[in-house]
C-alpha cells in the first residue's frame, strides 16, 4: 500500500553503509581462494599481505580516488610561469599526489617483494579504477623489465634502481611512449628521430599519445638518424637537478588530450628537441624488445584490471539487488534479473581465475619474456613460450571486452541510477574500461598478428596440438571443435585482402579466439572449484 506523502522517507543508507564499509579482500571469498589455488606455498605471505593492504585500497585510497574523478578535479597544463620560462607544469589533485606517493611507497617492483604479493596488491588497487595509478604502474613494470634485461651504463642501471628499489624513500614512475600520429599501433611507422650528438643520444620529433605524462622517465621508440629501425630509449623527464627548477628534458608538453575515460591520468602529444636518451637494448631491436616485453607486461595488466574492474561492480550490482525493492519485493528475486546476475558473477569469476591462472603460467616460463624468437631453444620451451605469448594477447582482448560488457550489465541493475556518476562508480569504471579496450593493441590489430603468429608457427608447431595442450582436461568435445577451427581458419592466407571469404574468415576467426579464451578461464574457475 502506498499512500500520497510530501515528504518521501526513502534511503539508500542501507546500501551506503555496506558499500563504505566493503573490504575488497576480506569480504571475498572467491578472491581468497583464488590467492590459495595459484600461489602455491606462498598463499600464506600473499594472503597475509593483500589483508593489510585491502582497508588502505577499500577506505582511503578509494576515497582519494573518488574525489580526484570529480570533473573540476581533472588535470590540467601550465606552459609556462609569470616570468615566461617553459615550465610545462601537470597540475594534478592533492588527492591524487598523496595516493600515489603511498601506493609507489609499497615498493611494488622491488626485489623484496614476491611476484604473487606484487599481483594481488596490483589487483586491489585496480578496484579503484584508473585513478592515474594503474597505467604508470604497469608502464613502471614493464619499464624494469626491459631494463633489467639491458642495462649497460651507470645512468640506466641507476634509473632501474630509482624505479625498482627506489632512492632515499622516493620511488620513480615510468611511463612508455610509442604512438605518433601518423602510425599509432604501427611502431615501425615511427618516425621520431634519434642524434648521436658527441657521444651522447638527442630524441627531435613528436609524439602523439604520452600516457603518464607526470612520470620521471619514459620508454621511447625512435628512428637513429639514417636508419629504418627502430630503438628503443628511456628519457628522464628532467635531468639532474633540473624537476625543482621545472626544466624539462629537451622537450615541450603541447597539449593534454581530452579523453572519454582515464580522465585523472595525462595523455599528452609531447614534442622532442633533443631530448637527452640512453638506448636499452640493440638499435635494431626496439620493436622487438617493444612488443616481446613492455607490451607484454601491459597486455597482462589490462587482464587483470578487467577482473579487478569487473569484480567491483558486480559486487555492487549484486549487494544493490539484495537492497533495493520494486513492485513488492527485492528485485535480485526477479528472474530475469538473477539470471543476469548470476552470468555477470561468473563473468567476474572466470576473468579473475583466468588471469591469475595465466600469470601462473607466465611465472614459471623459463628465462622469462624474450624479444623476439629465441635461437636455439629446446623445442618444449619454445613452445609454452609460444602459448604464453599467445595467451596474453587473447586475454587482453577477450577480458576487456568481457569488461565492457560486464559493468554495463551491472549498471543496469541500477537502473537510471547506473549511469549517474554521483550514485556510484560503476560509469567512471566503464568509461576506464572503454579506454582500456584500445591501449597496447586494439582488437583487430591483435586478432591479425595472432593469425600470422599461428601460420608462421604451424611448421613447428602444429594449431591442433595448441589447443589440445592449452586446453588440457576441458571437455574432449569442446576440444576437438576448437582443434578443428584452428586448423582451419589460420590456414586462410592472410586477413588483408578485402573480399567476401576473408570476411567471413575474419568474422569466424573473431568469435573463435573470444570462445578459445573464455573455455581457458573456465578452466581457471574449475580449478578454483576444485581446490580445498
Amino acid at each position: 500500500m502506498s499512500l500520497p506523502t510530501r515528504n518521501n522517507p526513502y534511503s539508500f543508507g542501507e546500501f551506503l553503509e555496506w558499500r563504505n564499509n566493503v573490504d575488497y579482500y576480506a569480504d571475498d571469498p572467491f578472491i581468497q581462494k583464488v590467492v590459495k589455488t595459484y600461489c602455491g606455498d606462498e598463499w600464506p605471505k600473499v594472503d597475509e599481505a593483500a589483508r593489510e593492504l585491502s582497508p588502505r585500497v577499500s577506505y582511503r585510497w578509494k576515497k582519494f580516488a573518488e574525489a580526484a574523478a570529480r570533473p573540476e578535479e581533472r588535470p590540467y597544463l601550465i606552459t609556462h610561469d609569470g616570468h615566461n620560462n617553459r615550465i610545462d607544469r601537470i597540475v594534478r589533485p592533492g588527492e591524487v599526489l598523496t595516493m600515489e606517493k603511498e601506493i609507489f611507497s609499497e615498493a611494488i617492483f622491488s626485489e623484496r617483494t614476491s611476484p604473487w604479493v606484487k599481483l594481488v596488491k596490483m589487483y586491489l588497487i585496480y578496484q579503484n579504477g584508473e585513478t592515474c595509478v594503474a597505467c604508470p604502474m604497469t608502464c613502471t613494470e614493464g619499464a624494469i623489465a626491459i631494463m633489467e634485461q639491458y642495462a649497460d651504463v651507470p645512468e640506466v642501471n641507476r634509473i632501474l634502481q630509482h624505479l625498482k628499489e627506489g632512492i632515499d624513500g622516493d620511488f620513480a614512475i615510468g611511463a612508455q611512449y610509442l604512438s605518433e600520429i601518423q602510425g599509432g599501433s604501427d611502431v615501425p611507422a615511427n618516425v621520431l628521430e634519434a642524434v648521436n650528438e658527441d657521444g651522447a643520444w638527442r630524441l627531435y620529433g613528436t609524439k602523439f599519445f604520452c600516457s603518464a605524462t607526470h612520470a620521471d622517465y619514459a620508454m621511447v621508440t625512435a628512428k637513429p638518424q639514417g636508419s629504418e629501425e627502430v630503438a628503443l630509449f628511456v628519457i628522464p623527464s628532467w635531468l639532474p637537478g633540473d624537476k625543482e627548477k621545472e626544466i624539462r628534458n629537451g622537450y615541450t608538453i603541447d597539449r593534454i588530450k581530452w579523453k572519454m575515460g582515464t580522465s585523472e591520468l595525462t595523455t599528452a602529444e609531447i614534442t622532442f628537441n633533443g631530448a637527452l636518451g640512453y638506448p636499452v637494448g640493440p638499435l635494431n631491436r626496439g620493436v622487438a624488445n617493444v612488443v616481446g616485453v613492455v607490451l607484454t607486461y601491459s597486455r597482462l595488466t589490462v587482464g587483470l584490471s578487467a577482473a579487478a574492474y569487473i569484480t567491483r561492480a558486480v559486487r555492487e550490482a549484486l549487494q544493490y539487488a539484495k537492497f533495493r525493492d520494486q513492485f513488492g519485493q527485492k528485485i535480485g528475486k526477479f528472474p530475469l534479473l538473477a539470471y543476469q546476475l548470476r552470468n555477470l558473477e561468473k563473468t567476474a569469476q572466470r576473468t579473475t581465475a583466468g588471469a591469475f591462472k595465466l600469470y601462473r603460467d607466465f611465472l614459471h616460463l623459463s628465462g622469462g619474456l624474450k624479444g623476439g624468437l629465441v635461437e636455439n631453444e629446446a623445442e618444449a620451451l619454445k613452445k609454452k613460450r609460444f602459448e604464453i605469448r599467445e595467451l596474453i594477447m587473447l586475454q587482453k582482448i577477450a577480458a576487456s571486452w568481457d569488461c565492457t560488457d560486464a559493468i554495463r550489465g551491472a549498471m543496469s541493475v541500477f537502473g537510471g541510477h547506473g549511469v549517474m556518476e554521483d550514485f556510484s562508480v560503476l560509469p567512471r569504471l566503464y568509461r576506464d574500461a572503454a579506454v582500456n579496450e584500445l591501449w597496447e593493441g586494439p582488437r583487430n590489430v591483435l586478432l591479425t598478428q595472432m593469425h600470422r603468429d599461428f601460420q608462421r608457427a604451424a611448421k613447428w608447431y602444429a594449431p591442433g596440438e595448441f589447443v589440445q595442450n592449452v586446453l588440457k582436461g576441458a571437455d574432449q568435445e569442446v576440444i576437438e571443435k576448437l582443434s578443428a577451427e584452428m586448423i582451419a581458419l589460420p590456414a586462410h592466407p592472410n586477413l588483408f585482402v578485402l573480399n567476401e571469404e576473408t570476411l567471413e574468415v575474419c568474422e569466424q576467426w573473431d568469435k573463435f579466439c573470444h570462445e578459445f579464451y573464455h573455455c581457458y578461464q573456465d578452466l581457471a574457475l574449475a580449478e578454483v572449484a576444485a581446490s580445498r
